[in-house]
């Protein structure tokens, strides 16, 4: 394993960049300040208040309805980023409250069987595009989870977050950048936590073995999941604070890349792992034409005001299902009832 300098941190070394709550860009709609919780606090107390964001603990990470308890889901992994986040947002003196409200926000509009949901959505859309020009496509968690924190909790009210949060929601995956420094950390923790996390899944899952995982990046990075955060968060560290901006050594980053295009074709593609991503796609699919065939089997708070609004409102409605409530509504609309007992 590659040694990462042992040299103590030094704490704040960013501190004078950290956001701070009484200059943020304000909210959608003004509110009256609190007089016990900074912007940045009560934008993570909504989050986690959040409907969509208790939904996260029965949304999958990377394996379909997995036997067994230890394996990720949207919660978990969102917990994680959120951990990681903080230790380096507290190393380098930056604003943990931001950090951690990103970081808990970023995955609450993903769909449900992970990222196989994006493509059902982009081929329902794509389907429907002619008839509806207005219609976005193709279909990205990162503008759901906005879409989700703007629009769609409390109701249509939304949760009124920050622009700072709002911000580093929508860039946290993508080709742009937060332009807050605690949204580029979550940008890179997100990488971080999910390659390791579902190398470890992926073992556990027996889709891999150790001996498999390619040997330069485990070289420098560590041959457990442990020695691996810890080498990329001290990394991380270390490197931000010397060129002030939030970044990885080129070492540490060419490691985690590798091992980021290993996991596409070992596991991410993985023939015996995504067996069922055939089901679930046409599960979403078929739950989308029905609720845009028939508007008025959704909830009230899902119904288009106008014609136009149908498609993206379809959406928003399977989009936000856990994925046994999926599985549920599917059985309901297409399994003939004697079927079912």
């Amino acid at each position: 394993m590659s040694h990462v300098p042992q040299a103590p941190i030094q704490t704040g070394a960013l501190a004078h960049l950290a956001a701070r709550p009484e200059k943020s860009r304000g909210r959608l709609r003004p509110e009256e300040p609190c007089f016990v919780r900074t912007d940045f606090q009560r934008d993570r107390d909504r989050i986690v208040h959040a409907k969509a964001f208790r939904r996260l603990m029965h949304k999958t990470q990377v394996f379909l309805s997995p036997e067994g308890d230890h394996y990720r889901t949207r919660l978990t992994h969102a917990l994680e980023v959120s951990q990681i986040a903080r230790v380096v947002a507290r190393a380098l003196g930056l604003n943990e409250d931001l950090t951690e409200a990103i970081a808990l926000g970023h995955d609450i509009g993903h769909t449900p069987f992970g990222h196989i949901g994006e493509s059902a959505f982009t081929e329902c859309l794509e389907n429907v595009a002619a008839d509806f020009p207005g219609v976005r496509i193709p279909f990205r968690h990162n503008e759901q989870s906005l879409r989700v924190v703007d629009v769609i909790e409390r109701k249509g009210r939304g949760l009124n977050l920050t622009e700072e949060v709002r911000d580093g929601i929508l860039n946290h995956t993508g080709p742009t950048d937060p332009f807050t420094l605690e949204g580029r950390i979550v940008k890179i923790v997100d990488r971080i936590a999910y390659v390791n996390h579902d190398i470890d899944d992926a073992i556990r899952g027996g889709v891999l073995t150790p001996d498999r995982l390619p040997r330069e990046p485990i070289r420098v990075l560590g041959e457990t999941h442990g020695e691996r955060l810890d080498t990329l968060v001290r990394d991380m560290i270390l490197t931000s604070a010397e060129k002030g901006d939030i970044a990885l050594s080129d070492e540490c980053l060419a490691a985690l890349t590798e091992l980021r295009s290993f996991l596409f074709d070992a596991v991410y593609l993985n023939a015996e792992a995504k067996a069922e991503d055939v089901k679930a796609k046409k599960i979403l699919i078929m739950l989308f034409y029905h609720y845009f065939d028939h508007p008025e089997d959704m909830p009230e708070e899902f119904q288009p005001a106008t014609r136009d609004e149908l498609p993206v409102r379809v959406c928003d409605y399977v989009a936000g299902m856990t994925d046994r409530y999926a599985l549920k509504k599917f059985e309901e609309i297409y399994v003939p009832q004697s079927w079912m007992v």
